[in-house]
């Protein structure tokens, strides 16, 4: 009986000391879990840019030229090098700010999606405001009248203006960056993580460019019907677009900040 009084403390005593099985880490913690989910935010801002009609009636029109071919391949390099510094500017402003603490985004990296979130609701819904009722009544800009007269230079300027400081896509291209930068990813997965962007981003362009130059004599009838229905659903389009994306970015500025 004595016996039994004595081992018990001591079994009891073992129990204790003995360490506890570890844990396995966290699958978000993993690189490959990371790069992931940043592809998964990257892609649908992209996707927005890409579908951006205006970029898309402006290179069928460049594409119409006389000098269509060079223009054309001189506009996407522009707005392929706007795409790429604006993102760049955003993840070197991003890094050194301390986007990302532990794996997660930072405070002011919410505040920044939440900004961005209510300029793309207002801007949508202004759009959706704004759409005429009959879209054969839609109306281009007026500067898209001068896009003949454009030298090569001017030509490659606008792709990078229009890629890097229009008010429709440089929110999506900074919110991208944002995004990138906020993940703790290693340097050179955030350059790849852009230049993924920035291909998709693309891909609006380079389809009519495609067309242009493997089409033959069918291009001219189909980039037609294209820029007629860009011009006819441009507003519409875009509102949808800006709506559903700053709905978007609210919920996860929401998310980082109260997290």
């Amino acid at each position: 009986m004595a016996q039994l009084i004595t081992e018990q403390p001591i079994a009891r005593h073992r129990q204790v000391e003995s360490p506890a099985p570890a844990k396995p880490a966290p699958l978000d913690r993993h690189p490959e879990a990371i790069m992931g989910a940043v592809l998964g935010d990257v892609l649908g801002f992209a996707a927005a840019v890409a579908v951006s009609p205006l970029p898309i009636i402006a290179i069928i029109l460049i594409l119409a030229t006389p000098r269509g071919r060079l223009n054309g391949v001189l506009f996407t390099v522009g707005w392929i090098l706007g795409l790429a510094v604006l993102g760049a500017v955003m993840l070197a402003i991003a890094s050194p700010a301390g986007a990302s603490a532990h794996k997660h985004p930072a405070t002011w990296v919410g505040a920044l999606k939440l900004a961005l979130g209510v300029l793309l609701v207002v801007f949508g819904a202004r759009q959706w405001h704004r759409r005429p009722r009959d879209p054969s009544q839609a109306q281009l800009p007026k500067w898209m009248s001068a896009i003949d007269r454009l030298t090569p230079l001017k030509v490659f300027a606008l792709g990078v203006g229009l890629a890097a400081l229009n008010a429709k896509n440089a929110p999506l291209t900074i919110a991208a960056g944002a995004a990138i930068g906020s993940a703790g990813l290693p340097v050179g997965q955030q350059i790849a993580s852009l230049a993924i962007f920035v291909v998709i981003a693309t891909l609006g362009l380079l389809a009519p460019l495609a067309v242009f130059l493997l089409g033959g004599e069918r291009a001219k009838t189909t980039l037609g019907n294209w820029k007629d229905w860009a011009a006819q659903h441009n507003v519409a389009v875009m509102a949808v677009l800006f709506f559903v994306l700053g709905v978007k970015l609210l919920g996860d500025g929401i998310s980082i900040l109260t997290s």
